[in-house]
Parts: structure tokens; sequence; C-alpha cells
């Protein structure tokens, strides 16, 4: 069973999910399902197909953003619209969980929805350092 890190009561990110914890994840109430992983980047991993229509079976939207390094602006401006349009938790997933949480935050500090620090700092209660991140998401964050 993967762990569900919980970022803020409506965003969570996990490591690699399988097709138990979709149907686990709509039971827990999430709504929106995002892949961060690219297709076959580890051997034996679900496709993508596979775990859309495990989405779709459990009544959950199914978005793929893959990407491998550091998050591409295109996807954290799709990451934004997202969770912005989201109706109800929201569970992101790549191998470990950081390419997700990295996607969220920087979307979050794109949108002013919170400070730089304050994402890392929940960022670092989920589990992960993010204060490498920093001066991206300052440079991201609208200036007031």
């Amino acid at each position: 069973m993967t762990e569900f890190r919980k970022a803020d009561p409506n965003f969570a990110v996990a490591g690699q999910i399988n097709l138990e914890d979709v149907r686990r994840a709509a039971a827990e109430g999430y709504r929106t399902l995002i892949v961060n992983r690219p297709e076959n980047e580890d051997p034996g991993q679900p496709s993508h197909a596979e775990i859309a229509a495990a989405a779709q079976a459990a009544g959950l939207k199914f978005h793929a953003l893959p990407f491998t390094g550091p998050p591409p602006p295109a996807v954290v401006a799709e990451t934004a619209e997202l969770l912005e349009a989201a109706q109800g938790p929201v569970l992101a997933y790549c191998r470990t969980g950081r390419r997700s949480i990295m996607a969220w935050a920087m979307a979050q500090a794109l949108t002013g929805a919170r400070s730089p620090a304050e994402l890392i700092e929940l960022a670092g209660k989920a589990g992960y350092d993010l204060e490498s991140a920093r001066p991206a998401l300052e440079t991201l964050a609208p200036r007031t």
C-alpha cells in the first residue's frame, strides 16, 4: 500500500501507485488523480492507460502531466489550472512524490495561493525538503 502524503487538506502526493491505490484514493475522498511520471520510466509500473481506466471506474478524474527533472512551465501552468478546477482533493504521483510536490509548490507559488516559505514548510511536513527550490518559488511568486 502506497503512502499518500498530504501537503494540505486538498492535495497529497505519493510514490508509484497501483490499481488498488486508485480505488483506495477514491474511497478516501480524492476526486482527481495526476500522474507526473513518464510511461515506462521503470519496468513493471502500471501504464497511464491502466491507471486512467481504474480512475474512471472509481469515479476519479485522471490527468497525465509527465515530466523529468524540474517541472517545465507548461506543467506548472496546467497543474495550477487543474488545482483551481478540482472539485475535491487531488492526489498526484510520480516515482517518489518529489516531482509531484514540486509541480504543486510551483503552481501554488505561480498563482500566489501560498508564499514560498509556507510551501517549503508544508512540503517539509509531508516529508519533502524543498529548500533548494526557494529561488524558483520566489521567482514565480507574484510581486506585491
